[in-house]
Order: C-alpha cells, then sequence, then structure tokens
C-alpha cells in the first residue's frame, strides 16, 4: 500500500483542506485528554510551515446531523490554539457563503476550524454535494484521521474525489507500522488479542492467522476458547453462538502451524464488581461460582516469554478487567513486556491504548494506534476508504 503523502506538494501559498480526529472527551467545556489533537500538529505545522493556509474540520460526539451547541467545535477551538501556539479562527458553519469568505480571505499562515462537521447529515451519507462544498474551501486535500478512515464520509472519502488528496504523517505512520504485519512481519510474529468477547474480535484473528507464529487470547474472549476445549469455566463470559467458530480457528491453527496461548490459571472473583474478593485458581479449570477476571502467573509468564523472544507484537485488547485495579495485573505485565522488549510493537484498539497510557509506557512502545475501530478494521485487512482515497 503507498500512499501520496504531504512530502510530495508544494504548499506555498494553497489552501490546504485538512481532515483530523479531533473527537475528544470534554469536561465542563474543557478538553480532558488532549492526546488527538497533539498527534495531528505535525502535519499540521509542516503545511504552516511550508506555507499554506490550513482549514481544519472534524466531527465531535453524535450530533445526529443537526446543529446543536452542545457538540460545538468552540471548547476544542479553544486547545488546539494553544497547543499550536497559534491564533486559530472558528468558522461560523462547516459550508455556506459566509465561511466560503471566511476560508477566501485566510492567508498563508493562518489556520481556520470549521463547525462540527457531523451537524450535517451529508457527512455521514457521504453526499457528493456536501463533499463539493468542503472540496470547495481548498486547493488540496490531507486527511491525517486515522481514527475515522474505516468510513466512507464526506470529509474523510467523498472530498478526496475533488481535490489532490495526500496523507498526513499520522496516517503515513499508522500504515508503515500496521501494514507489515499483514503483509510481511519480522519473524517471530506474536499476536495478543483480548477483549470481552469473540464477536468483536474474530476477524482479527481470522486475519492474524495467516501471518502470526504464535497468538495469544486473553480476556473474557478466552473462556469461550476453553469452553470448546472441555474446561469448566464457572460463570464466566461464553458465547454460545460462537463456539463453532471459537472451535473452528482452534483446528486453522493447528493445521498452519500456529501455537494458541489460552490462559492456564487465572484471577477470579464471585461478582462482577472491583470490590470482589481475588480468588486466585491455579488450574485451567474454573470451580462453580467463580467467575474468570484476569489471567494468572503462569499465564503471565507463557505470555512475557513469548514477547521478550518476538520480533515483531501486536496487542489488540486488554487481559482481563484492567479498569478494576485487583484485575489489572495481567493487562500491566504484558504492557510491561511489550515495553522492555527490542521488538516492533504495535498496539492498537481503546482499551489497550488506554492501558498503555493508564501505566504510563506510550514512549516505549514503537507504534501506539489512534484509531479504535479504525485500527480492528485494518488488522483484520478490510479496506479502509479514507485510507483507499489517497493510494497512488
Amino acid at each position: 500500500m503507498i500512499l501520496n503523502t504531504i512530502r510530495e506538494c508544494d504548499f506555498t501559498n494553497k489552501k490546504a483542506l485538512v481532515r483530523v480526529d479531533f473527537n475528544v472527551p470534554l469536561k465542563d467545556g474543557v478538553v480532558t485528554d488532549d492526546t488527538r489533537i497533539q498527534a495531528a500538529l505535525p502535519t499540521l505545522k509542516y503545511l504552516l510551515e511550508g506555507g499554506a493556509a490550513v482549514i481544519v474540520m472534524s466531527h465531535f460526539g453524535r450530533p445526529k446531523g443537526k446543529k446543536n451547541p452542545e457538540f460545538s467545535m468552540a471548547p476544542i477551538a479553544k486547545c488546539f490554539s494553544d497547543l499550536l501556539g497559534k491564533q486559530v479562527t472558528l468558522a461560523s458553519d462547516v459550508i455556506g457563503s459566509e465561511v466560503e469568505a471566511q476560508a477566501k480571505a485566510l492567508k498563508a499562515g493562518e489556520v481556520l476550524l470549521l463547525e462540527n462537521v457531523r451537524f450535517y447529515a451529508e457527512e455521514e451519507a457521504n453526499d457528493a454535494n456536501f463533499a463539493k462544498s468542503l472540496a470547495s474551501l481548498g486547493d488540496v486535500y490531507v486527511n491525517d484521521a486515522f481514527g475515522t478512515a474505516h468510513r466512507a464520509h464526506a470529509s474523510t472519502e467523498g472530498v478526496a474525489h475533488y481535490l489532490p488528496s495526500y496523507a498526513g504523517f499520522l496516517i503515513e505512520k499508522e500504515v508503515k507500522f500496521m501494514g507489515p504485519l499483514l503483509d510481511n512481519p519480522e519473524k517471530p510474529f506474536v499476536a495478543i488479542i483480548g477483549g470481552s468477547k469473540v464477536s468483536s474480535k474474530i476477524g482479527v484473528l481470522e486475519s492474524l492467522i495467516r501471518t502470526s507464529d504464535t497468538i495469544v487470547i486473553g480476556g473474557g474472549m478466552a473462556y469461550t476458547f476453553l469452553a470448546v476445549q472441555g474446561h469448566s469455566i464457572g460463570k464466566s463470559l461464553v458465547e454460545e453462538e460462537y463456539k463453532d467458530t471459537a472451535t473452528s480457528f482452534l483446528a486453522k491453527a493447528k493445521e498452519k502451524g500456529v501455537k494458541v496461548i489460552l490462559p492456564v490459571d487465572h484471577l477470579c472473583g464471585e461478582a462482577f464488581s472491583a470490590d470482589t474478593a481475588v480468588v486466585a485458581v491455579d488450574s485451567v479449570d474454573i470451580p462453580d461460582g467463580l467467575i474468570g477476571m484476569d489471567i494468572g502467573p503462569k499465564t503471565v509468564k507463557m505470555i512475557v516469554d513469548a514477547v521478550l523472544s518476538a520480533k515483531s507484537v501486536v496487542w489488540n485488547g486488554p487481559m482481563g478487567v484492567f479498569e478494576f485495579d485487583s484485575f489489572a495485573q495481567g493487562t500491566l505485565t504484558v504492557a510491561k513486556a511489550l515495553a522492555q522488549s527490542s521488538a516492533t510493537s504495535v498496539v492498537g484498539g481503546g482499551d489497550s491504548v488506554a492501558a498503555i497510557n493508564k501505566f504510563d509506557l506510550a514512549d516505549k512502545i514503537s507504534h501506539v494506534s489512534t484509531g479504535g475501530g479504525a485500527s480492528l478494521e485494518f488488522l483484520e485487512g478490510k479496506v479502509l476508504p479514507g485510507i483507499k482515497a489517497l493510494e497512488k
């Protein structure tokens, strides 16, 4: 996958229409986590230094195609301005004569932030006329919103039909690190897949079986796999309708010579709550009345050994209920092993990224993906419309 990137364009005196992902958490009108804004800054600064006037667009929340002050970009504009170290003007709207006038008047080195693109239902419908109206504001289009690249919306895919289109540094980095995992990873390649449900991760497992040497299955989804192997799982989560899928996957892995690591011991509780007493179970089988909530020390050691001997590692999904401190140890130890490993390490998916950030290990990982759903779909081998639109 070879993309057109911003390094290939001269931005002198051009108006660059840039799609970013500024869908950030707010509390009392203040941005509480600016990671996504920070992630877009290298691209935006590059454009500004290259002589462009920059028109930025993003969605925020779910205003359901209607103008709603609760979802205005105003508080985000303030945070963005502070982080960029430059005055950012908030446009009065997304499209229309007033915005067109604001865009036309924009000079090189200046920044205009459009209102929430999802104030218009045409955005998510990828309406051609809406995409044309957005495109009319700029001379070139830059997409740096990996988190929305799996959606064919007007601002992520439609605009690319009407302007010369380029990938920003963030999208370029995502593709550079995640692409090889699907095509030609450095071996041994270990995939660690966790999370609560087989149903949400089976696509990733099926995709990664083609290139992995070892697949670790943790989190709530592991109990469905243990159940089909004939183990007792107590009151742990099981997806009855995915038992055949789990059986089929294990058979495929065996046929391809891919090692599958499942929990061999557990940390359990009697109830799914933060204050339930921790019961260590030194066995694959979980007694009746207990819920598996985290992997045990033997399982942790197996995973750490696999990670430390790997050349490439991808991690998507926690090993246990890491939101509860008593059951965070498995996820924490896996995160630390990734941080210590000399392998190329890629972490994708909201919960894994949250765990890496919670334990303050992001700077020790080769690449922490910014796209939850997008990184999941990328690893499933699906075509992401926002990325495809930038291919050479």
